[in-house]
Formats: C-alpha cells, structure tokens, sequence
C-alpha cells in the first residue's frame, strides 16, 4: 500500500523558515517524480515544487529562490526547505508522487494528507 506523509508544517513569523518532509512508504521514490502543491483558502491547489526522477528540479515563480526541494540519500523522504516565508504562504502543503514527468498535478497518482503552515506575525 502506498502511502505518503507530510510533516513539519506549523506557526511561523514572516522571513522565518520551516522544513517540510514528505515520506514514502510502499514506493521507491528515485522511480517516481515528487511534487510539492499548496491550497490557500479559498483558492485552488497550486504547484510550487518538482524533483523528477534524475534530479532535475522545478519551481513556481512564487516560491523561487526562497523553496529548495531534495531527496535523500536513502530515496524514502523528499524534503522541502522554506525560506523568508511570507503571509502569502499559508496554505495547506501536500506532497504527491507521479510515474514520469508530470506536467499537470492532473498525472500525480498518490497524494498525502497535507500539513498545514500559516505565516503570521
């Protein structure tokens, strides 16, 4: 059974950091390309982040420069460095796995249950 767990979201002050992980259970994740959504309230679920299978990384104009997404030695755990967050950032954070080179979050097959980040003062 495949499943995918976020953690690390929480509170934190405009221009701090978090850093959110993403494990896999039930799939190799150097055989799948990882990507990192977020949904705000009200709004619909944006894609901020890709690691493809051999490495090659995407990034949102939103969070570029600021997010840094990697994949651990031990291809279990996909990790997503948040840097100078800002109020616009709060949102719910998932991570979803997709075979290939998923252009649309439409081609992602498993979806975590998200964790949550507001960023607040």
């Amino acid at each position: 059974q495949v499943q995918l767990v976020e953690s690390g979201g929480g509170l934190v002050q405009p221009g701090g950091s978090l850093r959110l992980s993403c494990a896999a259970s039930g799939l190799a994740l150097d055989k799948y390309a990882i990507g990192w959504f977020r949904r705000a309230s009200g709004q619909g679920r944006e894609g901020i982040s890709c690691i493809f299978r051999d490495g090659r990384t995407y990034y949102a104009d939103s969070v570029k420069g600021r997010f840094t997404i990697s994949r651990d030695s031990t291809q279990t755990t996909v990790y997503l460095q948040m840097n100078s967050l800002k109020p616009e950032d709060t949102a719910i954070y998932y991570c979803a796995a997709a075979q290939g080179e998923p252009v649309t979050q439409y081609e992602y097959e498993y979806w975590g249950q998200g964790t949550p980040v507001t960023v607040s003062s």
